[in-house]
């Protein structure tokens, strides 16, 4: 599988977990509630991470036999390691190039992960590819530019200081698929019908400005690979000012912020 096919870096399972994992595990319940769930047949969840939305689907399916795929073998190893119900396989693989035979699920799930590949509209045919005619196709995708607090405290502050950091911000809020009604219209190219479109938020709670930073810390995700490649002295520069915009005019401790998602749902026509 080639790396090209995601462009969000990835190391480990824990780091996943920290830097977004976390999120995805809060998001999984409101967005299932909004895409709805068969209680038995196949299940694909498409870009799974480290399966947070693989274990909301087992709490909410009988006998549903639910595959995970992701291109980061180290968060299919995490989800192998957490996740022990036999219901539940995951495997490394392309969502560009998935290797399952026309219709072999009856419904597929993508949560926080065609922003990232750079052949999205590629990835959104193999998911209808592979889905039961009749069957139902669902994903979720931040609000980059919008909706998403906590990563804009840190991409508006940075992106004042260092130029990297700037491109970084550009790129980050122009992700096709990010931006009001491109999900939406995706579905619609993709001939998927009886298609619902919304947003879905969450809060994302912080206990101090070390919890809110220690994320940015490692290896996984845009930010950490931004922060490992800039100078110690940028690095630190960035730090000091992005604690200034999360203290906010108080003493260091809980922040909430809003994290919005836009999500939708169609059907593949039947035969």
């Amino acid at each position: 599988m080639s790396l090209a096919s995601s462009n969000f870096a990835s190391s480990s399972g824990d780091g996943y977990e920290l830097q977004m994992g976390r999120w995805s595990r809060k998001l999984s319940g409101p967005f299932l509630d909004f895409a709805g769930v068969n209680t038995s047949g196949r299940i694909l969840d498409a870009g799974c991470g480290t399966g947070a939305l693989a274990v909301e689907l087992l709490q909410r399916t009988e006998m549903a036999e639910i595959v995970g795929i992701d291109i980061s073998d180290a968060y299919v190893a995490h989800a192998k390691s957490a996740i022990g119900d036999q219901r539940a396989t995951f495997e490394t693989g392309d969502l560009t190039a998935l290797h399952f035979a026309d219709g072999t699920f009856d419904q597929v799930f993508s949560q926080l992960v065609l922003q990232f590949v750079p052949n999205s509209v590629g990835a959104i045919g193999e998911l209808v590819r592979v889905t039961r005619p009749g069957g139902s196709v669902a994903a979720a995708v931040w609000d980059l530019r919008g909706g998403l607090i906590f990563n804009r405290l840190f991409l508006d502050t940075a992106a004042m200081l260092d130029p990297a950091a700037d491109a970084l911000r550009s790129l980050n809020f122009t992700r096709y698929l990010t931006r009001p009604d491109e999900l939406a219209e995706a579905w619609r190219a993709a001939g998927l019908v009886d298609r619902k479109a919304g947003e879905v938020t969450i809060r994302t709670d912080f206990s101090s400005f070390e919890d809110y930073w220690k994320p940015f810390d490692g290896k996984d995700g845009p930010i950490p690979a931004y922060l490992r490649k800039a100078a110690p002295e940028m690095r630190q520069r960035v730090k000091d000012a992005v604690r200034r915009a999360y203290l906010d005019g108080e003493e260091d401790g809980r922040r909430s912020y809003a994290a919005t998602t836009w999500v939708v749902v169609g059907r593949k026509q039947s035969d």
